[in-house]
């Protein structure tokens, strides 16, 4: 499903506006297998139910090493695609470090600086629940694009729109909402991108969150490329 993306249009996009939609990346039957691991006793390094830490409402989970297949698969395909928008947006920032060309390689940098645990999740939201705007970084090395995939048919849920809020210098904050279908994936920012302005090249930030979910459930997974302290 990956092949048949238009990876130049999609990165072209996320370039000019911070994010774009790709078409779908897993298959309902993937999507199910997915949401299946959920309630399992294995599998995942830790489990954060949200409103303990004031982060919203809901809860997840992070998977351990070794990764299941299609959360392994679409890290391992979808980084390379995305290395050389990092690079080009580490250079504009100018920022020193560079992105190796594999997940491998920038995997190793990571726990050679001592971020090791992995970073793929599995939300679930119930009625009521919503995850507030806020940027995934756990640690000095980030990389600069991530991706999160609905995996819940929209027509069994209400609410829980996915949300992103960018903020430039000397403006109001800019927000999207944005529709998935079920197995579809939106890749967007982590946290600071390059933008154009009469000034020259500042920094634009951005954040993401979910709105509260009205009626139903809601499973997302999140992958994100960096590993965590």
């Amino acid at each position: 499903m990956l092949e048949e993306l238009d990876w130049p249009a999609i990165v072209s996009e996320i370039d000019r506006d911070g994010f774009a939609t790709a078409g779908p990346v897993l298959s309902p039957a993937d999507c199910a297998s997915v949401v299946g691991l959920y309630d399992q006793n294995t599998g995942f390094r830790s489990r954060v139910v949200m409103a303990r830490h004031g982060f919203g409402a809901g809860e997840y989970k992070y998977f351990d090493y070794p990764l299941p297949d299609p959360v392994h698969r679409l890290r391992q395909e979808v980084y390379p695609r995305l290395a050389p928008l990092a690079n080009q947006w580490a250079a504009a920032l100018r920022l020193e470090h560079r992105y190796p060309e594999t997940l491998d390689g920038f995997t190793r940098r990571c726990h050679d600086a001592g971020q090791t645990k992995p970073t793929p999740l599995l939300l679930r939201y119930g009625v009521g629940d919503y995850n507030r705007l806020h940027r995934d970084l756990y640690g000095p090395l980030v990389f600069p694009i991530q991706m999160a995939i609905l995996l819940t048919d929209p027509k069994e849920f209400e609410g829980g729109a996915f949300m992103l809020v960018e903020n430039r210098p000397r403006m109001q904050a800019r927000a999207e909402v944005i529709d998935l279908r079920q197995g579809e994936a939106v890749l967007f920012a982590v946290d600071q991108r390059p933008v154009q302005g009469t000034r020259g090249t500042s920094r634009a930030s951005m954040r993401h969150g979910v709105s509260r979910l009205r009626a139903g459930s809601r499973h997302t997974l999140g992958v994100i490329f960096h590993d965590a302290i």
